[in-house]
């Protein structure tokens, strides 16, 4: 059956966007890449790509050589709207919902009747709404949709992507999505769009719980990861190995404690949280302690360093890994990042960072002159190696190569 959607506009060409758009691109839908990053568009329009994920470069290029999908800096006429854009937080930890805003007007002006929007970027709870007053004051001309009130002429909702970085094309089809429309009908027709390349259930509820539901899957991990990193400083004050004691403890049926590591990154589980304390300090406690518990992380494993290299008169530090998480090239919110940048301002000797998925380094760190080096010269020149990120590369290293250096393993994966 011939597909009620033809022409799909994705807003946005970043690490969730661009797969977005290939994927729907893949089912034979005309879709237009909105991004105000001229590079990233030139790149996609040459059949290429700009960021890391396994298997996205072949989709892109198919999608790009037969003609559906092709990437723009100016909005066009669609059926549907995806908008997948940053949602950062500003100082004090307040959500900055400003690129939701942009890119919500810059679409106004190209909106007709029956047209789709749905909001992809986790935000803060009533921010769909808030997204509907926008376009609401923009548009006068035009009815959207309303809670209770099922005839509109513009319907909208809110759908979380949920996908893990490494495997976000297959994660995209086949996870669940849990589908939030501001009023009934904008929820349904919502579900007929996403139902075109999604094999998981679509689940309906309104905005404001489907808003809610990816701060919560995000603030639950987040708490997680918290306990894991607070173990591991309990265990480095009684001299315990965290990794073999997690994996002891967890051999309780009812116990499954993760891993710790250097803090928490990315743009989801390191910022979501805040949005819920931001908006409810008084009772998103354990959610906020949690947050404390991993944005500390990183200061703890600078000084530890601090105190190896201060062994030293000129060390040399090599760091393994400037990424969020394995095996991909996203810096965003990277406590690898943090804890390199913080070590480098105390002066310490020559630095170095072994990163395989960037060709380069960015320039906040070669202006603190940290330079890029393979395993092969970090392991050759350095005194203190440090694991930050724990990438499959760094997994091979034979352990025997450097039983002389100085070793800190925020992963556990050299113990």
């Amino acid at each position: 059956m011939k597909s009620e959607f033809k022409k799909v506009a994705v807003v946005g060409l970043g690490y969730i966007g661009l797969p977005t758009a290939a994927v729907v691109a893949s089912r034979g839908m005309q879709v237009i890449g909105i991004d105000n990053n001229k590079k990233v568009v030139d790149t996609i329009n040459k059949g290429e790509i700009h960021i890391v994920e396994p298997g996205l470069d072949i989709v892109v290029q198919a999608s790009v050589s037969a003609g559906n999908l092709v990437a723009s800096e100016v909005p066009a006429h669609a059926d549907v709207y995806l908008i997948a854009v940053p949602t950062p937080f500003k100082e004090g930890n307040e959500p900055d919902v400003s690129y939701v805003k942009s890119a919500v007007m810059a679409i106004a002006p190209v909106l007709k009747k029956n047209d789709l929007i749905i909001l992809e970027s986790t935000s803060p709870v009533g921010t769909t709404d808030k997204m509907r007053e926008w376009l609401s004051e923009a548009r006068k001309d035009l009815f959207f949709a309303s809670e209770g009130v099922e005839s509109c002429d513009i319907y909208l909702a809110y759908c979380p992507e949920r996908v893990l970085p490494g495997h976000v094309l297959r994660e995209l089809i086949e996870n669940d999505r849990v589908i939030g429309g501001i009023n009934k009908k904008s929820g349904e027709v919502a579900k007929r769009f996403y139902k075109t390349f999604v094999e998981g259930d679509c689940i309906l509820t309104n905005s404001r719980t489907a808003e809610m539901t990816k701060l919560t899957e995000n603030s639950f991990r987040d708490v997680n990861i918290a306990f894991a990193n607070e173990l591991s400083l309990l265990c480095d004050q009684f001299d315990i190995n965290v990794w073999e004691l997690i994996k002891l403890a967890n051999r309780h049926p009812r116990v499954d404690i993760l891993q710790p590591g250097p803090g928490v990154g990315g743009h989801c589980i390191s910022v979501d949280p805040w949005f819920l304390v931001h908006q409810s300090p008084k009772y998103a406690r354990i959610i906020k302690t949690a947050r404390e518990v991993n944005d500390y992380k990183p200061e703890y494993v600078v000084d530890k360093v601090a105190a190896a290299a201060s062994k030293f008169k000129e060390p040399t530090v090599a760091f393994f890994g400037l990424a969020f998480k394995a095996n991909i090239d996203d810096l965003r919110e990277s406590p690898a990042m943090e804890i390199v940048e913080s070590f480098a301002r105390k002066g310490f000797g020559k630095l170095m960072v072994v990163e395989p998925n960037v060709d380069y380094l960015p320039s906040q760190l070669t202006d603190l002159r940290i330079v890029k080096a393979g395993i092969d010269e970090a392991l050759k020149e350095s005194d203190i190696l440090v694991l930050l990120v724990d990438h499959s590369e760094f997994r091979d290293m034979n352990r025997d190569t450097f039983v002389s250096k100085i070793v800190i393993d925020t992963r556990g994966i050299w113990k």
